[in-house]
């Protein structure tokens, strides 16, 4: 499965951190695009405790050929000691969108 299209979930708790990493991750042809919701209620367990945070998800329109910088390059700039990083599988859509997803995330 070389190429295949993806959305990788993150969040931060902070909207101007959210749009700086979309945009660093766009101006890097990490992803071709960038989806940013919230604010939104985070409710989880950390440290032995429910923590209740107010937080923005973070939507990467990627492919699978470019994931593994991706997440090197979240991980260097995430303020989370522990991120949530996840990958949806697309399995269909416009095929316009498609490719515009895999030629915008090829690198030059």
């Amino acid at each position: 499965m070389t190429n295949e299209i993806v959305i990788a979930q993150t969040t931060v708790d902070d909207e101007g951190q959210a749009r700086a990493l979309a945009r660093g991750a766009v101006e890097s042809k990490l992803a071709a695009g960038v989806h940013i919701d919230g604010p939104i209620t985070a409710v989880y367990w950390w440290k032995n405790a429910v923590e209740t945070a107010r937080e923005w998800r973070i939507s990467y329109m990627t492919t699978t050929d470019r994931l593994q910088q991706l997440e090197a390059w979240l991980s260097a700039r995430h303020p989370y000691d522990v991120p949530q990083w996840i990958m949806l599988p697309v399995t269909g859509g416009s095929e316009a969108y498609l490719s515009w997803v895999r030629e915008e995330t090829t690198r030059d």
